[in-house]
C-alpha cells in the first residue's frame, strides 16, 4: 500500500497527469481497499480530476491502459523463507536473497510464470503499454520479458538515486549539484564518474572512508572502492551478498558486527522483520491519517518516465534495459543492464557506456551469467541450468563445495514447487 500510494502521489504531482485514469489491482481484497482508500484521498486532498478505480479483475484493470507498473509478490511468506532457511543451513547467509544467490534465483522462478501470465493480458487488451517493472529480481525478470513476450518493458530501481544522496552527504557536496555516470547491472552498477564543479569526488570519499563513523556506515561499499577503484549503487548489506568476500569468513563478520553490513545479519533478523511487517499489512485498522495525505514526488523514476514520455520532455535516468543497442560494450547483449537512458516523447533511448572497466565489469558479467542461466532454465523447463545457475553465484561458492550446492538446489526446488515453472 504504501509503495502504489507514493506512486499514486507522484505521478498526480505533475499537472500534465492530474487527469490520469488510474485503476488499482490486487489479488487481496483488504489491500486493495485500503490502498484505494487512501488514493481516493490523496485526490480529494489535492482536488484534482483524477479517477481511481479498483479491481481483483487483472483483465479489466489491464483494459486500454497506457502504463502498467508492476510491483508483486508472488506465494507470500512460505517460499520466502524457503529461500533463506534452506540455504542457511548449507552456510549460504543471504542478506536479504531477492536479487542473486538462492533466494533471487527462485525468487525468479516462482515469480516468471505470474509475470507472463500478467504480458500475456497485456497484450491482449493494452499491447502497446509500456510495462515498468518494479519486483526484484529486477534483471531476471526484465530479461525474461525482452525474451518471451512482445510487450516494451522497463526496470526501474531506486539505488542510483538514494547512492546520490549518500555520495552527497559522504563527500560534503550539495545532493542537486552531483553529476553522475553509473552503468553496469541491477544492484551491480558502479559509479564510473561521480563530480562536483568539474572535479572527481573520489579523493573526498576516501577521505571520508578514513572517519570511523562514517565507515562504519557503509563497510562493503567502501571496502570494494578501495580495492576496485569504483562505488557500487547498492547498500553495504546487499552489496555483501552479490560478492564473496564478506559473509563467509567468521573474523570478517566479527569484525563488520555492529556496523551497516551487520544490521540484517543473521538472516533470520530479516525475514521476521519481513513476517512482521507483512502481518501489519494485514492489519484491519488503516494507520495513515487520510486528511494528511497529498502528492509528494518522491525519487522514484515511474512519473518522471510517464511524464517525460506524455510531455516531450528529456530527462535522463538510470533504468534497466535490454543491452541490445549494447550500451554496455563488454556485457553480452542477450542481457539486462542498468545505464543512463534518455526519456522523451519519442521513447526511451539507452546511452552508450562504452566498455566498463575490466576490474568491476567481472562481477556485472557473474550476475550476468546467473541471470542467463535462470531464464533459460525458466522458459525451457531446464533443471540442469537452474542447478547450473545456483553453482554460479558468487557467495554460495564461496560456502559451499559444488556437491552440497547441488543438495541445496534440489531441496529448494522440491520445497516450492508448488510456485516455480516445472523443470526437468
Amino acid at each position: 500500500m504504501v509503495f502504489s500510494t507514493t506512486l499514486v502521489g507522484d505521478i498526480l504531482s505533475f499537472d500534465a497527469l492530474e487527469d490520469s485514469e488510474i485503476a488499482l489491482m490486487d489479488i487481496d481484497d483488504h489491500r486493495l481497499e485500503q490502498t484505494r482508500r487512501v488514493a481516493d484521498a490523496i485526490v480529494d486532498n489535492e482536488d484534482i480530476d483524477a479517477t481511481v478505480t479498483a479491481t481483483t479483475d487483472r483483465v479489466e484493470a489491464l483494459e486500454d491502459a497506457d502504463y502498467v507498473l508492476n510491483m508483486i509478490n508472488v506465494g507470500g511468506t512460505e517460499p520466502f523463507e524457503n529461500e533463506i532457511r534452506i540455504p542457511e543451513k548449507y552456510g549460504v547467509k543471504q542478506a536479504i536473497g531477492d536479487t542473486i544467490g538462492p533466494g533471487g534465483i527462485f525468487r525468479g522462478l516462482r515469480t516468471i510464470p505470474v509475470l507472463l501470465d500478467i504480458a500475456s493480458d497485456m497484450e491482449e487488451v493494452c499491447p502497446d503499454a509500456l510495462l515498468l517493472n518494479f519486483t526484484n529480481p529486477m534483471s531476471i525478470l526484465c530479461q525474461t520479458l525482452f525474451e518471451a513476450t512482445d510487450i516494451e518493458t522497463v526496470g526501474l530501481c531506486h539505488s542510483v538515486p538514494h547512492t546520490v544522496s549518500v555520495l552527497a552527504d559522504y563527500a560534503g557536496v550539495p545532493e542537486e549539484e552531483l553529476d553522475h555516470w553509473v552503468a553496469g547491472i541491477n544492484h551491480v552498477a558502479w559509479f564510473l564518474e561521480a563530480e562536483h564543479d568539474g572535479e572527481s569526488i573520489y579523493p573526498a570519499l576516501h577521505d571520508a572512508m578514513t572517519d570511523s563513523d562514517i565507515y562504519e556506515r557503509d563497510t562493503v561499499r567502501f571496502e570494494m572502492m578501495k580495492h576496485f577503484g569504483y562505488f557500487p549503487t547498492e547498500s553495504s548489506h546487499h552489496m555483501s551478498e552479490y560478492v564473496p568476500y564478506f559473509r563467509t569468513d567468521e573474523e570478517t563478520i566479527e569484525a563488520m558486527t555492529g556496523t551497516d553490513y551487520a544490521e540484517r545479519m543473521p538472516t533470520a533478523t530479516y525475514l521476521e522483520g519481513w513476517k512482521a511487517a507483512s502481518a501489519q499489512r494485514d492489519d484491519p485498522e488503516l494507520d495513515v491519517d487520510l486528511d494528511t495525505v497529498g502528492t509528494k514526488r518522491s525519487e522514484e523514476y515511474a512519473s518522471r518516465v510517464i511524464h517525460s514520455l506524455e510531455t516531450d520532455t528529456e530527462r535522463r535516468m538510470n533504468l534497466n534495459v535490454a543491452n541490445e543497442t549494447n550500451a554496455i560494450e563488454n556485457l553480452p547483449r542477450n542481457v539486462c543492464v542498468e545505464v543512463p537512458v534518455l526519456v522523451d516523447g519519442s521513447g526511451l533511448h539507452p546511452c552508450s557506456v562504452g566498455e566498463l572497466p575490466t576490474e568491476v565489469a567481472a562481477f556485472c558479467r557473474q550476475h550476468a551469467t546467473v541471470h542467463r542461466l535462470t531464464v533459460e532454465g525458466a522458459l525451457e523447463n531446464d533443471r540442469e541450468k537452474i542447478q547450473q545457475a545456483v553453482k554460479h553465484d558468487p557467495l554460495t561458492a564461496a560456502a559451499c563445495t559444488l556437491d552440497e550446492i547441488h543438495e541445496m538446489t534440489d531441496e529448494l526446488i522440491t520445497a516450492n514447487q508448488e510456485y516455480i515453472p516445472r523443470l526437468d
